[in-house]
């Protein structure tokens, strides 16, 4: 990253020429900031990328106008930040020279070397993005269960790369299908032997339960702690390349009947997350509010802990129902995709960061992850059927497999204002004061005690911002269009 001395307007500083026969003196640097200081980082539509400066921390009494406080009001934790990492996004990796995967990597995982992704989405078997169709027991029988080879080849020696850099990266697994021979058709008694479509056959009920329960221990046996699981990811989408339908109402069964209580006896300590998909239910009224089905359930929701959420359908607002129904559980943001089909840098850095990330996270989401890491210039390798226009959060040259030829895009700047600053653990703090239009900021505290606040201007002017503790006040600029984040130590 590089560094730019900026927003030291607080340092004015008298800067003197003299002449001499050779010509003029260059004028020396911004002096650093003396004293205690807060790090920035910029991003906007402009180029600005991750531009990391330092502003002087100043009195209280200092800020006069534009004044943010704190209200004394605590709300949620948050667990995380990151992308989903799919085979196609391990197979452009291992393109990569080992070293320069490595720094990537870093650059993505580490908090020392980089932004510190600390959650990360994994697949329980194929996807749309994996290099086939298949489950961990493709076999009939609960006895063939067993690690599949693709992922012993492609996802394995990606997540041993993170978890070295990273030990505390939380893994939420979803699958795309259950094994095929665990489905049904819409009469929940013919055999459905698809990978696209289906239901999971209620007799089958206990040995998926035991199929997650397996593969959760597998994965933590080798080192890849599995924080939280979904049941089926989009289970309203019977069209993917791979794809399961389950009604809410199956969901709730599937969880009181079998994985609650397989969860239980095994002493797995893994979330449960409900739902899985989009904010309006893909328009099909049966199943408008699915979570909130299943929660009014006592016998399945004592098994659940939140719900999951993408945003290829509906408004964020959403998720306000959820949260004033049910404010005990969680809220987890695990799904977008950037594509060709509308796809400009400076509005998707924009409003992404808008709806999804301050969005998720003011309605008392506790984390966001999003989709592929990385894909080629070409979009590639995606299933037949499979999203042929998503682009990842980065893109790798199909004829450069270098770090050079690593493309950064709007998801990736996205990720990393949140992540740079707010630790695993960090808890939104209640704010007053100082607000303007097409200002948005959120204030946390993070577990070592330091402040980090996320902030986006949408506007097309700078505004000025003061955000006082009873210790300091902080003097923030944020530019036009431009996404902010500040941290700072008292």
């Amino acid at each position: 990253m590089r560094y730019h001395p900026f927003f030291l307007s607080v340092l004015a500083a008298v800067i003197s020429c003299s002449c001499h026969e050779s010509g003029t003196d260059p004028v020396p640097p911004a002096p650093e900031p003396e004293g205690p200081a807060a790090t920035v980082y910029v991003t906007d539509v402009f180029g600005k990328q991750m531009e990391e400066g330092k502003v002087r921390l100043g009195q209280p009494s200092d800020a006069v106008f534009y004044k943010a406080t704190l209200n004394g009001e605590t709300y949620q934790s948050v667990d995380g930040f990151g992308f989903a990492i799919t085979h196609a996004s391990c197979y452009n990796l291992l393109l990569m020279p080992k070293e320069d995967r490595t720094a990537l990597l870093e650059e993505i995982f580490s908090k020392e070397k980089g932004i510190g992704s600390s959650m990360a989405r994994i697949c329980i078997g194929g996807s749309d993005f994996s290099m086939d169709e298949y489950t961990w027991c493709d076999e009939a029988g609960m006895e063939n269960f067993a690690v599949h080879p693709l992922d012993e080849e492609w996802l394995f020696p990606v997540l041993d790369e993170i978890v070295k850099i990273n030990p505390q990266v939380r893994f939420i697994g979803s699958p795309w299908s259950c094994p095929r021979w665990m489905k049904v058709a819409d009469d929940l008694k013919t055999p459905y032997d698809e990978w696209t479509g289906g239901r999971l056959n209620p007799l089958y009920y206990k040995d998926y339960a035991d199929y997650f329960v397996r593969w959760i221990r597998e994965m933590e046996s080798r080192g890849y702690p599995i924080y939280a699981v979904t049941l089926q990811n989009e289970p309203l989408n019977r069209g993917n390349s791979m794809s399961l339908y389950m009604g809410w109402k199956e969901q709730r069964d599937f969880i009181k009947e079998a994985v609650g209580p397989a969860f239980e006896a095994a002493g797995l300590r893994t979330k449960i997350l409900l739902f899985d998909h989009n904010y309006n239910f893909d328009n099909i009224s049966a199943e408008a509010d699915y979570p909130l089905h299943i929660l009014e359930d006592p016998d399945a929701a004592k098994y659940v802990a939140g719900s999951a959420w993408h945003n290829y359908g509906g408004s964020v607002t959403t998720l306000d129902r959820v949260h004033s129904r049910f404010p005990d559980k969680d809220i987890f943001f695990t799904e977008a995709s950037i594509g060709s089909w509308s796809y400009q840098y400076g509005s998707c850095l924009i409003n992404d960061f808008r709806d999804i990330f301050l969005g998720t996270l003011g309605r008392f989401g506790k984390g966001v992850t999003l989709w592929n890491l990385m894909l080629d210039s070409d979009n590639k390798p995606f299933r037949p059927g499979g999203c042929g226009t998503c682009f990842g959060a980065l893109t790798l040259s199909a004829k450069d497999h270098s770090l050079k030829g690593v493309t950064r895009n709007s998801h990736y700047f996205n990720v990393a204002h949140c992540s740079k600053v707010l630790a695993p653990g960090a808890v939104r703090l209640g704010t007053e004061g100082y607000k303007v239009d097409k200002v948005t900021y959120q204030w946390y505290r993070n577990p070592d005690g330091s402040y980090a606040v996320i902030a986006l201007n949408e506007g097309s002017e700078e505004v000025r911002i003061n955000f006082v503790t009873d210790k300091y006040s902080v003097p923030a600029r944020l530019p036009a269009k431009s996404l902010v984040s500040l941290t700072w130590k008292e």
